[in-house]
């Protein structure tokens, strides 16, 4: 089992790389892929800073690096792009594939407590086993400078991984999380599956709940949502956590971007501004 990376594509893109690699998941207990996008490099010395990227239901590693535009803003900050894969595949789970809002294409960055979904450990393969995988095997990246983001159920994703590890990221933003997964169908779904019927075990993976609980976060948290996602009122619900950060006296820009939706076309017309607030972030010593 080759746990080593291996690079599987490479295209250059604004003067940097966008590099695809494959290596064996001793957490997920399969084979995975992930893109990193390398900055063109000053120096042969130089080490970049990282910025992982969550991706959103049925995505793979691939949506973010073809669709967002992401590489232009990185390119010109020095920011390295990590994006992984949204689940463990290719293990031929009886269930995985039956629908899109779980299983396969749907590991809720979470590490599940169901005997039968035991592989899904997203939250431990981004958390663990990547940044170590990355910092052993590229030293071109600076892994201690990190920051993290995501769309939808990755927004969710980035956003209960920075608030359980403020000391491994600098900063957090997203685009139309699932911010409250406790009080919506999508949430309730895949945690009554990944992790059974104990709500407390629901609430370490609820983003509005854990803001309740870390009063020292400093960094402001950057949330962009349109207001034309038909999935807004019943799945995202961002004011539940806009109302926990203002009683938490925790910073948070929610900006409302009228008649966007939940697309890629939103994604990459904010980008820039992502890639900003996170390299303004990492530059910070």
């Amino acid at each position: 089992m080759e746990t080593k990376p291996t690079e599987i594509s490479s295209s250059k893109m604004f003067g940097g790389y966008n590099k695809r690699y494959k290596h064996f998941s001793p957490t997920l207990g399969c084979s995975m892929t992930f893109y990193i996008y390398f900055p063109p490099s000053p120096s042969s010395s130089s080490k970049f800073p990282v910025l992982y990227w969550l991706s959103g239901l049925t995505c793979t590693d691939e949506n973010f690096i073809v669709k967002s535009g992401a590489q232009r803003a990185a390119s010109s900050e020095g920011v390295a792009l990590i994006a992984p894969d949204t689940s463990p595949r290719g293990l031929n789970v009886e269930g995985e594939a039956d629908s899109w809002d779980f299983g396969v294409g749907a590991g809720f960055y979470l590490n599940a407590t169901q005997e039968k979904w035991k592989n899904w450990r997203m939250y431990d393969y981004v958390v663990k086993e990547l940044p170590k995988l990355l910092s052993e095997n590229f030293p071109q990246l600076d892994t201690s400078r990190a920051s993290i983001f995501g769309h939808s159920m990755g927004g969710h994703g980035a956003l209960t991984i920075y608030l359980k590890n403020l000391d491994k990221y600098k900063s957090v933003s997203a685009y139309s999380p699932i911010v409250n997964p406790i009080n919506c169908p999508w949430g309730q779904k895949a945690f009554t599956n990944y992790l059974g019927s104990n709500k407390a075990d629901w609430e370490e993976y609820d983003a509005t709940f854990l803001i309740s609980k870390f009063h020292d976060v400093s960094a402001t948290i950057l949330i962009d949502q349109g207001d034309d996602d038909k999935f807004l009122h019943d799945q995202l619900l961002p004011h539940k956590f806009e109302e926990a950060c203002k009683n938490a006296n925790v910073p948070l820009l929610l900006r409302l971007q009228p008649g966007y939706d939940h697309s890629y076309y939103f994604i990459a017309t904010f980008i820039d501004d992502h890639i900003r607030h996170h390299a303004q972030a990492l530059s910070l010593k």
